[in-house]
């Protein structure tokens, strides 16, 4: 599965969700009402460098299971304005963002889910606000700041920003070409995900980069809300290595699942294990 797999979602907008610059911005993001009758609302939050699309392989499995999804960009990435200064992609303001988006969506206390960077951000939205949200899902996220290759190809990337996106797409793709496991894309797929990173801003793509590199671990915090929490990751995650995950999940209390035959994107590597794991957590959360 991948970014461009058939969904029934559609386009939507959250007017006014973001405010930066002096003005309020919207957050364009994907819908999808559920098959029959609602058991819920779920809101997704994508990681850095990603977008709504990074949850298409899951829209149509969680809406037959019954729940209305929703996946936005987040300001700065693909159709979603962002700041035009690096300092303004903290952690705490796209959290405020997230809680705008999920007030906005006019159901009882959204499921959050956070992929990667996103449930850093997702965190950031439930220590602010517990009583908002149902439930956090982080979805192959960590404690805290991400170390290890994936932080050092990012300080790598940071250097070639001055010759703008497409240089540092071009730059991403020679050496993902590097790797043994490298596999040639669909030239549909390839075409999407440079429109994506190009459309992106570059002042997010650093700003996120930053905030994604300084995190702090905030697990006795998250703790404290009571609100549920699921550790879910691939088996084989190379960023949030799974030893990382599965002491947070210890020290949270957390619900933890690990899903096969994937590593950073279950949602897409194995989409189907990983809705079942969500509306498993779900309905536990619901019977409560």
């Amino acid at each position: 599965m991948t970014q461009l797999a058939p969904h029934r979602a559609e386009p939507v907008v959250f007017p006014a969700c973001a405010e930066f610059d002096g003005n309020r911005s919207d957050v364009v993001g994907r819908d999808a009402a559920p098959a029959g009758r609602r058991r819920g609302t779920a809101l997704f939050v994508p990681g850095y460098t990603g977008s709504k699309e990074d949850f298409a392989p899951l829209f149509d499995p969680l809406t037959e299971a019954g729940y209305r999804v929703v996946a936005i960009d987040q300001p700065g990435q693909f159709e979603s304005p962002g700041p035009g200064s690096v300092p303004g992609y903290t952690v705490e303001w796209l959290g405020d963002v997230v809680r705008a988006v999920a007030a906005a969506l006019g159901d009882d206390r959204p499921h959050l889910v956070g992929h990667s960077f996103g449930g850093l951000v997702a965190r950031a939205a439930v220590l602010a606000a517990p009583a908002e949200f149902r439930s956090l899902t982080l979805l192959g996220s960590g404690p805290g700041a991400i170390a290890g290759a994936r932080r050092d190809r990012m300080e790598r990337l940071a250097s070639l920003l001055p010759l703008g996106m497409d240089a540092v797409f071009d730059a991403m793709d020679r050496a993902a070409r590097l790797d043994p496991g490298w596999r040639e894309l669909d030239p549909e797929l390839q075409s999407f995900l440079k429109q994506r990173f190009v459309a992106s801003s570059a002042a997010g793509l650093q700003g996120m980069g930053d905030a994604l590199r300084t995190e702090p671990d905030r697990t006795a915090e998250l703790r404290e809300t009571g609100v549920p929490v699921l550790v879910c990751h691939g088996r084989d995650d190379d960023a949030w290595l799974p030893p990382v995950q599965a002491d947070m999940a210890e020290r949270l209390g957390a619900r933890y699942e690990v899903v096969p035959d994937a590593a950073h994107s279950p949602a897409i590597e194995n989409p189907a294990a990983t809705a079942a794991a969500l509306t498993a957590f779900w309905v536990h959360t619901e019977t409560r």
